[in-house]
């Protein structure tokens, strides 16, 4: 359906009447003064998202599954670069027309529908949330005195609750010690991403360095062979493929919520390209120091934390724990704290601002238990992983296809903001039934599987093992070509013909 306003391409938001339910000064499109965001800062955003302790440990858990250091390695960096793809696409729009991720979802599930993949997007974030937060959690719970770590019944677990109360009550602090950040809002989250990526950089040098000299070479962990046969490595690949993708596949969908912030399209495409390159190099650093603590130690260290406790005297760990939540915080407030919080704010932009937002995701993030999803490799990769990847990889299939195949790429930015029945994006009383149907094609079949792993199934068909080991691809594939299909068969659709985008289109 062809916008019935005409939009002039340097139209001002502020010129036309948008409705109120539909924005708030979070959602509105940004401005040029608000374009603060270089190449260097889009990079550094990413070097800390990277650095921390689930990509230490993810490269890790695919050596604990069986295979050697460079197929682990080469895993996460092949699913990388096939993410960077869906990455680069949907942050163009973001950039281009300067909004966030929630608004860019009203194109194609309409203003009122964008709130199931915002909501989707949120619960996983919610859960990414709980994980990092119990990670800063743990870190503070190295720092205490043995003399409390090892006598206090305190540290004895709660059957009930999964956990010591000691160790949760470090996590409720760690908790309360993000909010602070939160509160400043995404200027502050730029200056903490910009002026953390070198320290991460310097701290990760120092402590690839000390298993390198410790150890005499990374010649163990270059010894770490494959416990797979040719059969078995396959059947683990793919599953593995599948929970890397999904380890960014979060941020490849609401990475318009940072590149509306990014000064030309130039420096968005630049930011992310190093993505690859730093997934890489952080998950050889991981092996290489787990793979050197069974020569130090004489067993195999895999968490960082518990390595970090033992490295030297207390000024030591002090320096240790002061990377662990900074890497923790870089990574947890950018990576998981703004898409919950700008979904929130779009479910209800007169209730929610970006901190209340952030609050509840907070507050949701206790509630995910994330102790749990923690417990071993199989459960964070297989389960988690994987799991959410059947959610998101639906969504990212359904809006690429929206906005280069139905729409090549022209917006009405007046639409996105209007109830008005005669806008490109109200569909059926705000709703995309073409893009709700689609969504439920690419998630049903990935169902049996997830109740396989979680144990309420038994047995499922060999073909529906496969589905859930590739849930990702399966997801944005047949979500897009489904909605692709069925939007030319509705035949209501239509490119906006004038474009109002923030910036021009050129780099």
């Amino acid at each position: 359906m062809a916008s019935s306003i005409q939009s002039k391409p340097n139209l001002e938001f502020d010129e036309f009447e948008s409705d109120p339910t539909l924005t708030n000064d979070d959602l509105k499109p940004t401005t040029p003064d608000q374009r603060t965001f270089s190449w260097w800062e889009l990079a550094s955003l990413w070097v800390g998202l990277v650095v921390g302790v689930p990509s230490y440990y993810l490269a890790g858990s695919l050596v604990d599954l069986g295979m050697s250091w460079w197929q682990g390695i080469a895993t996460v960096v092949a699913a990388n670069i096939i993410l960077l793809v869906p990455l680069v696409l949907t942050g163009q729009p973001g950039t281009r027309y300067g909004i966030s991720f929630p608004v860019l979802a009203r194109s194609s599930f309409g203003v009122r529908g964008a709130h199931i993949p915002t909501l989707l997007r949120a619960l996983v974030g919610c859960g990414w949330y709980g994980i990092e937060t119990w990670i800063g959690g743990e870190a503070i719970f190295l720092l205490l005195p043995k003399c409390i770590t090892d006598t206090s019944s305190l540290t004895q677990n709660l059957p009930w609750l999964g956990t010591s109360p000691l160790e949760f009550t470090c996590f409720l602090v760690f908790w309360f010690a993000q909010l602070t950040i939160v509160w400043k809002g995404m200027e502050g989250i730029r200056k903490l991403e910009k002026y953390s990526a070198p320290i991460l950089i310097i701290l990760t040098s120092c402590l690839l360095i000390w298993a390198y000299v410790n150890a005499g070479g990374f010649g163990h962990m270059l010894s770490l062979s494959s416990k797979l046969s040719s059969s078995q490595f396959w059947a683990v690949f793919f599953p593995s493929l599948t929970a890397n993708i999904s380890f960014w596949a979060t941020l490849a969908l609401n990475i318009p919520d940072f590149t509306r912030y990014a000064k030309t399209q130039t420096d968005q495409i630049v930011g992310q390209v190093g993505l690859p390159m730093f997934m890489g190099l952080f998950t050889f650093v991981g092996l290489a120091v787990t793979a050197s603590t069974e020569v130090i130690f004489g067993h195999v260290i895999s968490n960082p934390i518990q390595l970090l406790g033992q490295i030297g005297g207390f000024s030591t760990k002090i320096l240790s724990i002061f990377g662990i939540s900074l890497a923790t915080i870089t990574t947890n407030i950018a990576a998981n704290v703004v898409a919950p919080a700008n979904a929130l704010v779009n479910l209800s932009p007169s209730n929610f601002t970006f901190r209340r937002g952030a609050i509840l995701t907070a507050l949701l993030g206790i509630a995910c238990q994330p102790w749990r999803l923690l417990k071993s490799s199989e459960s964070f990769v297989y389960t988690w992983l994987v799991g959410y990847s059947a959610l998101l990889g639906p969504i990212g299939g359904i809006i690429l296809a929206d906005y280069y195949v139905i729409r090549q790429t022209n917006l009405s930015v007046e639409d996105l903001y209007s109830l008005s029945p005669r806008g490109a994006y109200y569909y059926s009383n705000g709703y995309n039934l073409a893009a709700m149907a689609a969504l439920v094609v690419g998630i049903l079949p990935v169902v049996p599987g997830f109740l396989q792993n979680v144990g309420i199934l038994t047995t499922i068909p060999d073909s529906f093992v496969v589905i859930y080991n590739n849930a990702w691809f399966f997801g944005f594939f047949t979500a897009g070509f489904v909605y692709w299909i069925l939007s030319c068969l509705k035949g209501n659709q239509r490119n906006s013909q004038l474009v109002d985008p923030l910036l021009p289109t050129t780099p």
